[in-house]
């Protein structure tokens, strides 16, 4: 007789026999997925959502440097390589992309990158993709993810790239759309402002698509780039390619465990919004130079490097901006600094000040930030041509509210992170050409001494594939009349 307690059997999964298995969630493609939902759904940007993510995993024990490592480029790579990945998926399902819901194809593009974007095994990335659908998604849905993935894996990067993008001959935007995962009318709009033929655009599109460096700034009269070089030792920084106040970090670098950036005495910034200020600040003047105005100031990068830079002269910084917890950040940013200077939350288009106050003013204008999209890979899906009808007319407004503020013979900095003509010289000519010739424009190539390739001015326009910076664009205007 049998005197083991009665069991019931298992059942079966399908036709297989095998008993059920439950799906094991993989932390780090789990958090991955968690962040480009975050991203969807909420129109994050991954820079803000991805870096809480990755600090409550290592508080829980679940992750160590190489995870975060992965989980960081899974997120990128799959946001910067989203239309490509997309396209190819398109090619391997039977009906259109709009109807596959949008978890899915977070999954999905996931798994196409580790596929085609990484050195992860075929086997293992299809595998733990199909892991991660069932514990997401179900198990039905997880099957269709594995069927398109199996059909993606036959083929490398280049052979897809042959199939889904139309020939350059044929229509050369849209190649380069597909192939670089850019919108097309982004890849006409940088086309247009960059100039010249297909090597060039190329290179700004790959460039778009790479992991930019963490670049420093020692703020003036806190902390010197020796410091920082010193700091995080020579095998770990470099010194900046242009700005004497740069220190660039390795891959790797975390700037949050240096104790000037804790401090405040150091911050993150862009090279590019660096020599921004710095122009700005040695444009030439006649006269006083006592008053510095920061019309557009949060959150606080470019703000903290005038701060520091007036302060070496015996000037002070106003600081405005019109979002009251922007203008918080920037009293963040500032706090510390050694001379003088005022935080306030006002709207720069109806300005509190007086005409003519201010012998220094830069104004740096909400835009849409296709400057930055090696940073904010999302940003290029999120954008539509008619946001620049929105931004235009408050980018004029507020370039003739900085002119008002300045003094006859004091210099405006009008700057974004856009290359789009229609963000950047347009708004300058449209604004002197309706001004009664009380301004022109000043040269700021010589401000930027070392720089290379800075086109035939008065205007400057930085590019990442030439400078190894953010696409900022600055206009020099001395108030004349």
């Amino acid at each position: 007789m049998n005197d083991q307690p009665n069991r019931r059997p298992r059942k079966p999964s399908g036709k297989s026999g095998k008993p059920y298995r439950r799906p094991q969630k993989d932390p780090v493609r789990f958090l991955a997925f968690e962040a480009l939902r975050a991203v969807d759904e909420r129109d994050a940007y991954a820079n803000l959502v991805l870096p809480p993510l990755l600090r409550k995993a290592r508080e829980k024990g679940d992750f160590d440097v190489r995870d975060a490592a992965l989980a960081t480029e899974l997120v990128y790579g799959t946001l910067r390589r989203q239309g490509t990945y997309d396209a190819i998926v398109a090619a391997c399902i039977d009906r259109p992309l709009r109807e596959v819901d949008p978890p899915v194809l977070d999954v999905l593009n996931l798994g196409v990158h580790q596929l085609l974007g990484t050195r992860i095994p075929t086997h293992a990335a299809v595998s733990a993709s199909v892991e991660l659908a069932r514990v997401v998604l179900g198990d039905g849905r997880a099957k269709f993810v594995n069927a398109v993935l199996r059909k993606v894996s036959r083929d490398d990067l280049d052979a897809w790239l042959e199939r889904v993008a139309p020939p350059y001959d044929e229509d050369a935007e849209d190649h380069l759309a597909v192939v670089h995962s850019h919108p097309r009318w982004v890849v006409s709009a940088l086309w247009d402002s960059l100039g010249g033929g297909r090597a060039g655009i190329e290179d700004l599109l790959e460039a778009d698509n790479e992991r930019p460096e963490v670049t420093l700034v020692a703020r003036p009269g806190r902390a010197t780039a020796d410091e920082l070089l010193a700091s995080v030792g020579e095998d770990s920084a470099l010194p900046g390619r242009w700005s004497p106040y740069a220190v660039r970090l390795s891959e790797g670098g975390e700037p949050g465990s240096l104790e000037a950036v804790r401090e405040g005495r150091a911050g993150v910034q862009d090279e590019g919004s660096q020599l921004v200020a710095l122009a700005l600040a040695n444009a030439p003047l006649e006269g006083s130079d006592e008053k510095w105005l920061d019309g557009c100031a949060g959150p606080g990068g470019k703000a903290a490097l005038l701060a520091g830079l007036a302060a070496q002269r015996g000037a002070a910084l106003l600081a405005s901006e019109k979002q009251p917890h922007r203008a918080g950040l920037v009293a963040q940013a500032l706090a510390g600094n050694p001379g003088p200077y005022q935080v306030i939350a006002a709207d720069g288009t109806r300005p509190p000040w007086r005409p003519g106050t201010f012998d220094r003013v830069l104004m740096d204008v909400p835009c849409t930030g296709l400057g930055a999209l090696r940073r904010r890979p999302e940003a290029r899906w999120r954008r539509r041509p008619q946001d620049l009808d929105g931004f235009a007319p408050l980018q004029r407004e507020l370039l003739r509210r900085a002119l008002e503020s300045v003094r006859v013979g004091g210099v405006v900095g009008y700057a974004t992170c856009s290359p789009h003509l229609a963000e950047t010289r347009a708004v300058v000519d449209d604004v002197l050409k309706h001004n009664g010739g009380a301004a022109e424009l000043i040269d700021a190539r010589p401000l930027m001494p070392g720089v290379p390739a800075l086109g035939d001015g008065p205007d400057v326009q930085l590019w990442p594939h030439l400078h190894g910076t953010d696409a900022m664009y600055l206009a020099l205007i001395r108030r004349t009349a």
